[in-house]
């Protein structure tokens, strides 16, 4: 597996742990279905919360948020109207972004809760 990609995954576990801590419920990790793919699918207080994770190590020169234009907010979007439409899903649907930036033997992180909104076309 390529550095980054295992990079990402260790990212993805690490959110997953910060999110149980804060007592969300994780329904999925890695959620695939054709060409859709969300990280993180949690629930509290009863909203469906997406959680797009952008891991880097400290010495990358794009923040992680920044990866996040509006080509990959318009995927997530369509991704998470696939989710709720398969699970039939009638709950509000946030979007949050979690950055983790490997640090040495740890991992810095910070939750942004409505990270961005989906978009009216």
């Amino acid at each position: 597996m390529a550095k980054h990609n295992e990079t990402g995954r260790e990212g993805e576990s690490e959110a997953e742990s910060f999110l149980k801590k804060k007592e969300y419920n994780i329904l999925h990790r890695n959620w695939h279905y054709h060409h859709y793919e969300l990280d993180i699918v949690a629930e509290k207080d009863g909203e469906v919360v997406v959680v797009e994770v952008k891991t880097r190590s400290e010495d990358y020169l794009l923040s992680p948020e920044d990866a996040i234009d509006n080509r990959k907010i318009r995927r997530i979007v369509a991704a998470a109207d696939a989710y709720v439409r398969l699970f039939n899903i009638d709950a509000p649907v946030r979007f949050d972004v979690i950055n983790v930036i490997k640090k040495g033997s740890g991992y810095d992180m910070d939750h942004i809760e409505d990270a961005f909104y989906a978009p009216v076309n």
